[in-house]
């Protein structure tokens, strides 16, 4: 008796006991039985074997019998394969007609009666043996022809080569395949691969020429330029970039397999490519995000630094007081920015939070009003920290120093910007100040230079009144000014001998700073400049070298550090971001990074104006009178 060929029969169900049970009543068919538990494993176990009968259970948790069905039937070495179904449920007709549309052969509902299903199971078993004999004859048939034509060699391969391709993108996921016959340039592609190029069906490319016009040039040539030296290798992989007809670019990793002519060189290609774009994005998000976080993260101890450094007062307890003072107004303007992703905030919100402290359980003392006006986040924080001068110098030196003092501060909202009106009254008598203190410096470097505004003083013996004048609309709008802020120097030196600076930076607090640093080191500084075009303005000047602010405004700083370079005239960029956000053009060019240091600066400088004129100690201004505050005659 002719010993009995073994076939292998899949068995399929997500519950164990239902596949040992379907074990047993199938043990005495004496055939392979390959238990699954999972579409996965099912999958799985049909690319790596030859199955006769899949045994699948129509309700499973990952995916159910019907879809697994339809997976198997798309891949052309299964379009034959038996399926039989088994449930557990009341199937209805649409149930079957579904079943039977993905290319089911049978039914056995449970409970399952052993004798009907190794029926059923026999006979599809003893068929796909039957067709195998056949095959195994018509193969030896064939071995026996002497001659093949070239046409079915070819065949052949593009068929072989279409099953692995097709194998892999089946086991990778949402991927796309597709063929290429360099002779020929005729090319085939699945539906993924379809997708991928955003094609409808009756755009399906057809040649080598209808997918080069997909593939950006650049990247085209490269995969040409690898077919030639990996044709050896067989394999090779690389990224690249595909535009949709609709112009939408996507990007995809491009994985080929080469098939080599008799002379070694590359006759076919199977290509799997996969969208990789979302993750792309996703990357890029992340980076531009951490070197945002970085960047604000930067500016702000910047900014803390320039109050440490600038503050002054007459004692430590004077000088920690006044610190964390204004520490806190920045802490709070933040806090209020965070909320609103620092898109801006309200002045209401910011003139409430500063006056907070002062109003107590008599409301009436500070008088708050006006109408509802969203300031963008530089903005609100200068504004924030002009109200924190205002009010200090208010609770030392004016209304809000007395019992009886009354402070009413109003706002409105023109065609050209925000008015916010400072009242005092009720306060001891007042008188404009000798000279101006650190908090009225603030207040003009930020508000006037920095935003372009305008802040007036009004003297009154009744109580200091104060108007702050700030633009509307973007902050580029200040790009308009174009007149450099120079300041005064503290070193005076005859004509010709000092050093010329340019100094842009648009953080008004520590462009006070960095000036204050440069002019120690004796040199003459022209700024800081708070845009670009006042920087680009100020830069048409003589300079021995220039300090700039990376990104002023919202604008980058490059056509300046362009006009410098024509001019062969040393500059260095001071930035919160990395090296890695510089123009390429621009990448020997030193880089402070914020917060910088006095040592650093000093060391920049030197590189850039050898030698550096003869660096005096820098000796520490006297610490501020407290009369010369804005408020000085209210001591």
């Amino acid at each position: 008796m002719e010993k009995k060929d073994k076939v292998n029969i899949l068995l399929v169900d997500d519950q164990p006991a239902k596949l040992i049970s379907y074990e047993v009543v199938l043990r005495e068919l004496d055939e392979n039985l390959i238990k699954t538990a999972s579409a996965t494993e099912a999958l799985q176990a049909l690319l790596k074997n030859e199955i006769a009968v899949v045994l699948v259970d129509v309700c499973m948790p990952d995916l159910d019998g019907f879809e697994l069905a339809a997976m198997i039937r798309e891949h052309p070495r299964f379009q034959r394969t038996a399926i039989i179904f088994i449930s557990a449920i009341l199937l209805t007709d649409t149930d079957y007609l579904r079943g039977y549309e993905m290319g089911g052969v049978d039914y056995v509902p449970v409970p399952v009666v052993p004798e009907l299903l190794r029926a059923k199971v026999r006979v599809f078993a003893e068929l796909y043996r039957k067709t195998r004999q056949l095959e195994r004859l018509n193969q030896e048939l064939e071995r026996r022809v002497d001659e093949r034509t070239a046409e079915v060699e070819s065949s052949a391969a593009r068929l072989r080569e279409s099953e692995r391709s097709r194998s892999i993108a089946l086991a990778a996921g949402q991927m796309g395949s597709w063929e290429w016959e360099l002779a020929t340039g005729k090319c085939i592609c699945d539906a993924g691969q379809f997708r991928i190029f955003g094609m409808e069906p009756s755009q399906k490319p057809q040649s080598i020429d209808d997918i080069r016009n997909l593939i950006l040039p650049d990247d085209f040539a490269r995969i040409e330029r690898l077919i030639t030296e990996r044709a050896g290798a067989q394999t090779f992989q690389t990224e690249i970039r595909v535009i949709r007809p609709n112009g939408e670019m996507r990007h995809c990793t491009f994985a080929a397999a080469i098939t080599a002519d008799a002379e070694g060189r590359a006759s076919f290609l199977s290509i799997v490519m996969l969208d990789i774009t979302e993750r792309k994005q996703i990357e890029t998000r992340q980076l531009l995000l951490a070197r945002e976080v970085d960047h604000r993260a930067r500016n702000a101890l910047a900014v803390v630094q320039a109050i440490v450094r600038l503050t002054r007062a007459t004692s430590q307890e004077g000088y920690v007081a006044a610190v964390e003072g204004r520490i806190h107004a920045l802490a709070q303007a933040h806090t209020l920015l965070s909320e609103t992703r620092w898109q801006g905030a309200h002045i209401e919100r910011l003139v409430s939070e500063e006056m907070a402290p002062y109003r107590g359980a008599n409301s009436s003392r500070v008088v708050i009003g006006g109408p509802p006006v969203f300031l963008s986040a530089e903005k609100a924080q200068n504004l924030a920290l002009a109200l924190h001068e205002l009010a200090t110098n208010s609770a030392k030196y004016g209304a809000l120093s007395a019992a009886k003092g009354i402070l009413c501060v109003n706002w409105q909202s023109e065609a050209d910007g925000v008015t916010l009106h400072w009242q005092e009254s009720g306060g001891p008598p007042v008188a404009a100040p000798a000279s101006q203190g650190f908090g009225t410096k603030i207040m003009n470097a930020s508000i006037k230079h920095q935003l372009g505004g305008s802040v007036t003083w009004d003297w009154r013996s009744t109580g200091l009144h104060c108007t702050l004048q700030i633009p509307v609309g973007m902050d580029g709008d200040l790009s308009k000014r174009t007149t450099p802020h120079t300041g005064e120097n503290l070193v005076k030196l005859p004509t010709g001998t000092m050093k010329r600076v340019l100094l842009a930076e648009d953080e008004a607090i520590i462009g006070m700073m960095m000036r204050e640093f440069l002019v120690e080191y004796g040199v003459f500084v022209v700024g800081p400049c708070c845009t670009l075009n006042e920087t680009l303005a100020a830069a048409s000047m003589e300079f021995d070298c220039a300090i700039l602010d990376l990104n002023l405004g919202g604008e980058p700083v490059y056509p300046v550090a362009s006009a410098l370079t024509e001019r062969n005239v040393p500059f260095a960029f001071v930035t919160g971001y990395g090296r890695e956000s510089l123009d390429g053009r621009f990448e020997n060019v030193p880089i402070l990074q914020k917060p910088i240091t006095r040592e650093s600066l000093e060391n920049c400088l030197r590189d850039m104006l050898e030698p550096l004129p003869g660096h005096r100690k820098a000796v520490p201004p006297p610490l501020d009178n407290p009369r010369d505050s804005p408020s000085a005659s209210r001591a």
